[in-house]
């Protein structure tokens, strides 16, 4: 009975990083209201820190999002069951700009294979089960070699809940494809070809289908992300603002951020660039080597980690704390040879 408690909760796992970045749209639009109260309370209770503490090990510094470049690694995973060990089901990794007011985006597949500290190569979404939120940053940023400045950790509990509470959600429907719904019942969602507004259920297997797409956990990926901005666009919506209680209370009891409110009021200014978000892509192959996994292509990678770390201007900033070394050796140098002339 347990062994098939376990495949169920298996089938139940869908790949979608629910909707962090409408609070950032919240702050813009209920900002000094009950709305305001409301989600300052559930940013307070979802609050929770890593190991690390409030900084980076690749920065010097803690970033503030009000006057820095920052990243957040959004997670997606199923923890209704208490004191199981989770993989994640879907990472994706942003990072903000403050002078362009601009973000950039990349997901990760979940089966790419990745040096797991203290655990070798394997499966990136097995990071979390090894060690939780600090072994999946950790890895991210080995990854990457990006700083990842903030999580935000999605239960995708009150998925459908969300999308029913906009009264569904617009989406190009690439191809025709069947797929079960949340009770796990059998080919009990049908979608066609084309553009619909697409309830909780159907929206929910929309993101959680894999298998039928050619370009398989990349297509399901890219599904996540045009779900998000389909799900900004409607929260934007005046028609919309009067749903946002029942949303903030479904996202409130289902997220862990170590973002505090004073962090997410100075989000507010990158509301306007949520329609305009740059999306990356990892490219890589299957490898079937005791077990399926994806290895991702070397030039992709680093092209990817390069753009990042431009975007972060984390490179110039590594650079000129650099300079700033030889500056200082340089003028010690000198110091030094005047006082033995």
């Amino acid at each position: 009975m347990d062994r098939l408690r376990r495949k169920k909760r298996r089938r139940r796992r869908i790949a979608f990083i629910l909707l962090p970045v409408l609070l950032i749209l919240f702050t813009g639009l209920a900002y000094g209201g009950y709305l305001t109260y409301k989600l300052a309370s559930a940013t307070s209770n979802a609050n929770s820190e890593l190991n690390r503490g409030e900084k980076s090990d690749m920065r010097d510094e803690a970033v503030n999002p009000a006057k820095d470049n920052f990243s957040v690694l959004f997670v997606g995973i199923d923890e209704r069951d208490v004191g199981e060990n989770s993989r994640t089901d879907a990472l994706i990794l942003a990072t903000f700009n403050k002078k362009e007011k601009s973000v950039k985006m990349v997901s990760i597949p979940r089966d790419t294979l990745a040096e797991i500290p203290e655990h070798g190569k394997d499966k990136i979404n097995h990071a979390h089960a090894f060690g939780g939120m600090d072994m999946t940053v950790a890895t991210v940023e080995n990854m990457f070699d990006v700083p990842v400045d903030y999580f935000v950790k999605l239960n995708f509990n009150a998925f459908i809940e969300i999308v029913d509470s906009l009264n569904g959600v617009e989406v190009d429907v690439p191809f025709d494809f069947t797929v079960q719904d949340s009770k796990d019942r059998k080919n009990a969602i049908s979608l066609k070809e084309g553009t619909h507004t697409l309830n909780g259920e159907e929206a929910l297997g929309y993101v959680r289908m894999r298998k039928q797409d050619p370009t398989g956990d990349l297509g399901r990926g890219e599904r996540q992300k045009e779900l998000i901005k389909a799900i900004l666009d409607k929260s934007k919506s005046v028609s919309s603002v009067t749903k946002y209680d029942n949303v903030i209370d479904n996202v409130g009891d289902n997220m862990l951020t170590n973002f505090t409110f004073g962090n997410i009021v100075a989000l507010q200014k990158y509301a306007s660039s949520l329609n305009n978000i740059e999306t990356l892509k990892l490219e890589g192959h299957d490898l079937n080597d005791h077990g399926y996994y994806y290895e991702l292509e070397d030039e992709s990678l680093w092209q990817v980690s390069d753009t990042l770390k431009k975007h972060l201007e984390y490179e110039e900033d590594a650079q000129t704390e650099e300079s700033q070394g030889q500056n200082q050796e340089e003028e010690q140098s000198q110091d030094y040879s005047q006082e033995q002339q």
